[in-house]
C-alpha cells in the first residue's frame, strides 16, 4: 500500500512539474516560439490569463521537444532530435558509428533500455501535457479567459500533439495496424485523461492496452478535430512550421491512412492540399516543393515545402548529445549516425542524382571517427537550431503517389507525384521515369518505396515503413533487415556505382521475432499491473 501512495505522489509531481514548467507566451504574429522554460506559477493559475494559456499550450510543444531523458539531461526525446535518430537506427539505410545507438541499432535493447525506456516515458510525458492542457483550455473558456474559438484552436494543436505521440507509440511498441485482419491486436494505452489528480492517477493505472484500431480511430479523430478548428497558416517566421496548422492535420491524416493500408482515404485526404496537376501547391497554405532537393534544409524554417517541424534552439537544444545536426554530420559534428553503404551504392539512386552532393558529405582523409559518407541535411553543429522536419510536403505526394499507384495501377497521377519529387534531383531525362517504362503496378509501386528511402534519409522516415510494410505480401522486409556494422567498412564500400556485396554484421530479425517491437518498458510495468500483464510476448520471460 505504502508503494502504491509513493507512486500516485511521484506521478502527481511530475503532472505539477510538467504543466508548471510551460514556456513564455507567443502570439500569432511573432517570428518563433520561445523554447525558455518558465515556471514560475503552478498548475492551478495556469489557465487563469490569456497569456497564461498561452504559456500552457506552448508547453505542449516544449515537452514534444525536449522531455527528460533517464539521465535527467535534454537528449531531445521525444520529437526534438530522437524519434529521426532512433527510427533510423531501427532501419538498415544508416550505420551507428560507435556505440551510441549501438543497442537500437543492433536490436539489443531490453526492457530497461535507456533509449526505448525514454521513448515511452517522453511521449507519454508530452500527451500527459496535452490532455491537462485540452481540459485546461475548456475551463478558460467556461470562464471567461479566452474565446471559445481560440479554446478550439488549443485543442486542436494539443490533440494533434497527442495523435503525434500516440502513433509514435504504436510504431515502437506495437505490431503494424496489418498484423491481424480487423487490426484487434494490441496497441498502447490511448491516453484521454490528464495526471493532475490522485484519481486520475489511478484511471491511468488501470487503463490497459487499446487496440490497433482503436488507437487508429482516436488517431484519425483527433487530428480530424484538429483540421478543422486549426487555422491554415501562422503567417511568416517559425510559427508557420513549428506550430500545428490544418494542412498539417491534413497531411498527417496522409500518413495515418498508408499505415492503415486504406489507399482511398489517402488519396482522399492528399488531395485537399495537392493541386490536380504539376506544378503542385497545396491550397491550403500554400505547400509547395522546393526549386531544389536541399531548400527544406537550406531554408530551415523558412521554406515552402515544412509542413510540421519541431524547433530547436540553442537555449533549448539536446546539445552535443542529441542533437540532430551533432549526431548526423561529420566534424564540427560528432559523426554518430553514417549513411549505410546499403543505400548510398543502391542501384535505384542513380550516381548524378543530386541530392548525393547537395544532402550528404565524406571527409576521405578522416580516421575512424568520419571516414563515411554523412547526411548533410542539419548544418548546425555550433548551436543546434536545425528544425527536427517531421513531416514535407514530398512525404504527402509520395504518400498519394503509392496509394494512386496501389489503386489505380500504373497512372498519370501516381507518376506525376512521383517525378514531382524525383525529378528535381534527377535532372538528367534519360533517367526520368515514363509511364512506358513500368511494366506493372508493382513495379511503380516499388519506384515509390525505392524513393522514399532516397527522399527521406536522415530524416526517420524508414523504421516507420518496415514496420507498416511488414505485413505486406508483396512489398515486406521480412522484418529488420541485415545490417553493415560500422567496423567492417571501410572508405571504399561507398561506391554509387556498385551495389554493396560487403559484409553484413548485424544479423536480420524476422517480422515474427520478438524483438521486432520493443518491450513496455520496465519503468511502467514496475509501476503498473495492468500493463504488465499486457507485456509484448517474448518479453515477459
Amino acid at each position: 500500500m505504502d508503494m502504491k501512495i509513493k507512486n500516485i505522489r511521484f506521478r502527481r509531481s511530475l503532472s505539477l512539474l510538467l504543466i508548471g514548467m510551460t514556456l513564455t507566451a507567443i502570439s500569432s504574429c511573432e517570428k518563433q516560439t520561445d523554447l525558455v522554460p518558465n515556471n514560475s506559477f503552478a498548475e492551478g493559475d495556469a489557465f487563469v490569463t490569456p497569456d497564461r494559456v498561452a504559456q500552457a499550450v506552448n508547453g505542449v510543444y516544449s515537452a514534444a521537444q525536449a522531455g527528460s531523458y533517464v539521465d535527467n539531461t535534454n537528449r531531445g526525446y521525444p520529437f526534438g532530435a530522437a524519434n529521426t535518430e532512433q527510427q533510423d537506427a531501427r532501419g538498415e539505410d544508416v550505420i551507428a558509428v560507435p556505440s551510441f545507438f549501438g543497442i537500437t541499432y543492433e536490436g539489443t535493447y531490453l526492457a530497461n533500455s535507456p533509449n526505448n525506456t525514454a521513448m515511452w516515458e517522453t511521449l507519454y510525458a508530452m500527451i500527459n501535457r496535452a490532455n491537462v492542457v485540452i481540459e485546461g483550455v475548456k475551463t478558460a473558456a467556461a470562464s471567461n479567459v479566452i474565446t471559445p474559438q481560440l479554446a478550439l484552436q488549443y485543442e486542436g494543436e494539443a490533440r494533434y500533439l497527442r495523435a503525434m505521440g500516440h502513433h509514435e507509440l504504436l510504431v515502437h511498441f506495437a505490431r503494424p495496424y496489418g498484423q491481424t485482419p480487423d487490426a484487434s491486436h494490441m496497441g498502447v494505452p490511448y491516453r484521454t485523461v490528464g495526471i493532475n489528480t490522485p484519481g486520475k492517477v489511478e484511471e491511468n493505472l488501470a487503463q490497459g492496452r487499446n487496440s490497433v484500431k482503436e488507437c487508429y480511430d482516436k488517431i484519425i479523430e483527433d487530428l480530424t478535430f484538429a483540421e478543422t478548428n486549426l487555422p491554415a497558416t501562422y503567417g511568416t517566421g517559425n510559427l508557420k512550421v513549428t506550430h500545428a496548422t490544418k494542412g498539417a492535420a491534413i497531411a498527417m491524416k496522409t500518413r495515418m491512412y498508408l499505415h492503415m493500408g486504406n489507399w482511398a482515404k489517402v488519396i482522399e485526404e492528399g488531395n485537399k492540399i495537392i493541386s490536380a496537376s504539376a506544378p503542385f501547391t497545396s491550397p491550403i497554405g500554400g505547400y509547395t516543393l522546393t526549386t531544389l532537393p536541399d531548400g527544406p534544409f537550406a531554408g530551415n524554417y523558412s521554406n515552402t515545402e515544412s509542413i510540421f517541424s519541431i524547433e530547436n534552439n540553442t537555449n533549448r537544444s539536446s546539445g552535443t548529445n542529441g542533437s540532430i545536426s551533432t549526431m548526423y554530420s561529420k566534424g564540427p559534428g560528432r559523426a554518430l549516425i553514417a549513411l549505410s553503404p546499403l543505400i548510398w551504392n543502391a542501384p535505384f539512386w542513380k550516381p548524378n542524382d543530386l541530392r548525393r552532393t547537395l544532402l550528404a558529405n565524406n571527409d576521405a582523409t578522416a580516421t575512424v571517427a568520419a571516414r563515411a559518407y554523412f547526411s548533410n541535411k542539419y548544418r548546425d553543429a555550433a548551436t543546434f537550431t536545425d528544425a527536427n522536419p517531421i513531416i514535407r510536403y514530398a512525404e504527402v505526394l509520395l504518400n498519394v503517389a503509392e496509394a494512386s499507384a496501389r489503386t489505380g495501377g500504373v497512372n498519370d497521377r501516381a507518376l506525376s507525384l512521383l517525378n514531382a519529387v524525383r525529378n528535381r534531383a534527377v535532372t538528367t531525362v534519360a533517367d526520368q521515369y515514363t509511364l512506358g517504362g513500368f511494366s506493372s503496378p508493382n513495379e511503380l509501386i516499388t519506384a515509390v518505396l525505392n524513393e522514399r528511402r532516397i527522399e527521406f534519409l536522415a530524416e526517420g522516415h524508414r523504421w516507420a515503413d518496415i514496420h507498416r510494410l511488414s505485413t505486406d505480401a508483396v512489398f515486406t522486409t521480412g522484418g529488420i533487415p541485415a545490417k553493415v556494422s560500422y567496423a567492417n567498412t571501410t572508405y571504399a564500400s561507398w561506391n554509387a556505382t556498385t551495389p554493396y556485396t560487403g559484409v553484413r554484421g548485424v544479423t536480420a530479425i524476422p517480422t515474427a521475432d520478438f524483438r521486432f517491437i520493443w518491450p513496455i518498458p520496465q519503468s511502467e510495468t514496475d509501476n503498473n499491473p495492468t500493463l504488465k500483464s499486457q507485456q509484448n510476448p517474448g518479453w515477459n520471460q
